[in-house]
């Protein structure tokens, strides 16, 4: 397929310097890039699994006897409403 393409210039620079260096056409090149390029954008991306870790804070039992606004009012004061 033939087409026109308009290249941001530091692009362009950079592909020129990667086809001098690999020592292929221009167009191989930028072939080439794209296909990584695309090739790497479609591969999923495995993330490592999160973990939550909990530990103690110091808060009594009894405290989380009730409601959760009652345990808000006694860690931040009946105030802070």
């Amino acid at each position: 397929m033939r087409t026109t393409l308009t290249l941001d210039e530091d692009v362009a620079t950079q592909l020129q310097k990667e086809s001098r260096r690999s020592g292929e056409p221009f167009k191989q090149t930028v072939n080439r890039i794209l296909r990584s390029g695309l090739a790497h954008e479609a591969a999923p991306v495995k993330l490592p699994r999160f973990k939550v870790r909990a530990r103690k804070i110091g808060i009594p039992h009894d405290w989380f006897e009730g409601s959760t606004q009652d345990l808000l009012d006694r860690l931040d004061g009946p105030l802070s409403r």
